[in-house]
Parts: structure tokens; C-alpha cells; sequence
């Protein structure tokens, strides 16, 4: 019987840093959610109406549910679910954050990570606790827990909402879905090969 694989939590914290997203102009502006106005980023909700807990989240409280393909969760603290952060700025597969440098510390565990540059060297490191690393903006990275106990991370982002474009859900899992053939093409592979990946990657129902 297999042993159970461990599994990786990673909690995500969007943070401004120098040459981020621009420098707010108010002492705050909460993220109005709930508004049809469509800017780069989120109105601000009326300042009589600014509470406590729009500061406030327990999205990482507890730890969530690994019991995926992956046998990872990452736990998103943005600006969509901590509306306070509007203008300040959860293996984790391989992916791209377009809008954000990312930089991570282990709480607990072990981890292999790395990314791709453009010139496609691999730029890899293992990590214990106490251990910070740094993903460029735009770079393919990822995250794996190599060890047999859970590991977990604190990630930090230069932009209130950084993006993620995980790539095989992107090219496998997109809706519509991107052509047998263009696929089949770019991996050097069969289309038969590219229908079977992209049943992996079919919502669950």
C-alpha cells in the first residue's frame, strides 16, 4: 500500500513594495466589492462605512483540504477576501505570477523549489525552516514538499492581487479549450496524448 503523500499548505500575503502597484493617495481605500465600476483595481468603499473587519480575515486559520492531484492548497489573503489591502499592495505546480515578484518562508518542513529564466536555466534550491526564496516577477516557478511531513509556507507579493496562471490548467483546462493540435504540436506529442491530459484537468463534478 502506498504511503500517503505529503502534502503542502502555502499562505499568501500581498504586500506593496517599492515599484509595486502605485502609491495610495488617502490613508485608506477599502476595496468596494460589491461596485459596477470598472478601474485597475477597486473603488473605494465609503469611508463612514470602513469596519474592522474589512482589515481582518481567518482565511489562514486553519489549515485546508490536500486531498487534491496535486497534493497542495494554496490559501489566497487578497484584496477579495481581506478588502482592506485595495491599493496596498493558499506540489504547488509550475505556474506565473504576471503581476508580482514573489518571495517565500518555510514555517515548517521541507520544500524543493525553483524557476525557469527566459534563457530556460533552471534555478533551483531546497528549503528548510527559517529558509527565504525568491521568485522573480513573470517566471515560471514552483514549490514541491520532498519530505514525509507536511510542509508549509508564507508567501509574500509586491501587488495587491498578483495573478496566478498555473500552466497546466491554463493550456489543459481552459474554457474553450485550446485546439488538439496546437497542443499536440508544442509538446512534441500526439493528440490522443493531449485529450488524455486534458481529462485530468476537467473540473470535478
Amino acid at each position: 500500500m502506498a504511503s500517503p503523500t505529503p502534502f503542502l499548505s502555502i499562505f499568501l500575503f500581498f504586500l506593496i513594495t517599492v515599484s509595486a502597484d502605485p502609491d495610495m493617495l488617502q490613508d485608506l481605500c477599502v476595496a468596494d466589492l460589491s461596485s459596477g465600476i470598472k478601474v485597475n483595481g477597486f473603488p473605494c468603499k465609503d469611508a463612514a462605512n470602513v469596519t474592522s473587519l474589512d482589515f481582518f480575515s481567518q482565511a489562514l486559520a486553519n489549515p485546508g483540504l490536500t486531498n487534491n492531484t496535486f497534493g497542495a492548497l494554496v490559501t489566497g489573503a487578497n484584496v477579495m477576501n481581506l478588502p482592506g489591502l485595495n491599493t496596498l499592495g493558499g506540489l504547488n505546480p509550475p505556474h506565473t505570477h504576471p503581476r508580482a515578484t514573489e518571495v517565500v518562508y518555510v514555517l515548517q518542513g521541507t520544500l524543493d523549489v525553483g524557476f525557469l529564466t527566459t534563457a530556460n536555466k533552471l534555478i533551483s534550491q531546497s528549503l528548510k525552516k527559517g529558509d527565504v526564496f525568491a521568485f522573480p516577477k513573470g517566471l515560471v516557478h514552483f514549490q514541491k514538499n520532498n519530505g514525509d511531513v507536511p510542509a508549509s509556507v508564507i508567501a509574500a507579493f509586491n501587488s495587491q492581487l498578483p495573478g496566478t496562471q498555473s500552466l497546466g490548467a491554463t493550456l489543459f483546462g481552459s474554457t474553450p479549450p485550446v485546439p488538439d493540435e496546437i497542443l499536440a504540436q508544442a509538446f512534441q506529442t500526439s493528440s490522443g496524448t493531449v485529450k488524455h491530459i486534458k481529462t485530468r484537468f476537467q473540473p470535478k463534478k
